[in-house]
C-alpha cells in the first residue's frame, strides 16, 4: 500500500515544490530592469537576456555556441530551481525562440518547466538553463501545449558546465542539448519526465488575443519591440 502511495505523494510535492519554487524565483535577479515597473512577462524576457549573455561570455560554456549557431530552435531558462529530499522536483519559467529559414530569431514565446522525481537525492540548486533544439521534430513538440522530456526525443548534457539531462556528449546527433550554469549541491534524480507547459496566459498578455506558439514562433504573426535585444544576443 505504501508502494502505491509513493507515485501520489511524488506528485502532489512536485506541484508544491514546483509552486514554491517559481514564487522563490521570481525574486531572484529582482534588480534587472524596474522590477517594479515591468510585468512579469517583461522581466523574464529581460532576464533571459542576461542569461544567455551570461552563459555564452563564460569560458566554461565555450562549447554552448557551437550548439546555439546550428540550433533551430532555443529554450532559456534564467532560474532554473531544483531541491528536494529523496523525493525532489525542478522548475522554472523561460522563453523559446525559434531560428527562422533565413537565420534571424523569432520573437519569444513562454513556457513553463515541471517536473518532479522519487530517489536517493538531497539538496538544492538555483541555475540558469538553456536547452537547444536540434532537429524540426524537437521544435514541433515544443509547439503542443504539454511536452514530455524524454520518449521519441533524445535528451542529452551539453559536454561543458552541464548540469541537467540524460547523458553527456561532445557530437551533435541527439535532439535536444541542455546546459546550465549555477550554484548549489543537488545529487541523483533524472531530468527525463520533466514536462513543458505553454503560458498561454502570458503569451496572450504579452502580444495580444490569439498568440498561440505556432502563430508567434514559426508564422511570426506576433511581434514586441521589447524582444529586440534578446534577439540580438543569441548568435
Amino acid at each position: 500500500m505504501m508502494k502505491d502511495a509513493l507515485p501520489n505523494l511524488a506528485r502532489h510535492f512536485g506541484i508544491l515544490l514546483f509552486a514554491v519554487a517559481l514564487s522563490w524565483g521570481a525574486n531572484i535577479g529582482a534588480g534587472i530592469g524596474t522590477a517594479s515597473a515591468a510585468t512579469d512577462q517583461e522581466e523574464l524576457v529581460a532576464k533571459a537576456q542576461f542569461a544567455i549573455e551570461d552563459m555564452l561570455a563564460n569560458p566554461e560554456e565555450l562549447p554552448l555556441k557551437e550548439y546555439v549557431d546550428r540550433a533551430k530552435g532555443i529554450f532559456i531558462i534564467p532560474t532554473l530551481i531544483k531541491g528536494g529530499f529523496i523525493i525532489g522536483g525542478e522548475g522554472g519559467n523561460g522563453v523559446l525562440l525559434v531560428r527562422g529559414s533565413d537565420g534571424s530569431w523569432s520573437n519569444p514565446a513562454f513556457y513553463t518547466l515541471a517536473g518532479a522525481s522519487i530517489g536517493l537525492q538531497i539538496g538544492g540548486e538555483v541555475s540558469k538553463a538553456v536547452f537547444t533544439l536540434m532537429t524540426d521534430e524537437a521544435v514541433a513538440s515544443f509547439l503542443s501545449s504539454e511536452f514530455k522530456f524524454g520518449g521519441n526525443l533524445s535528451v542529452a548534457v551539453g559536454p561543458k558546465g552541464a548540469g541537467i539531462g540524460t547523458s553527456s556528449t561532445t557530437n551533435m546527433s541527439d535532439d535536444i542539448y541542455a546546459f546550465s550554469m549555477g550554484v548549489g549541491l543537488f545529487g541523483g534524480g533524472a531530468f527525463n519526465g520533466a514536462k513543458i507547459f505553454t503560458r498561454d496566459e502570458w503569451n496572450t498578455a504579452y502580444y495580444g488575443a490569439d498568440a498561440t506558439p505556432k502563430a508567434i514562433l514559426i508564422e511570426r504573426k506576433y511581434s514586441n519591440p521589447e524582444t529586440g535585444k534578446l534577439r540580438a544576443a543569441i548568435p
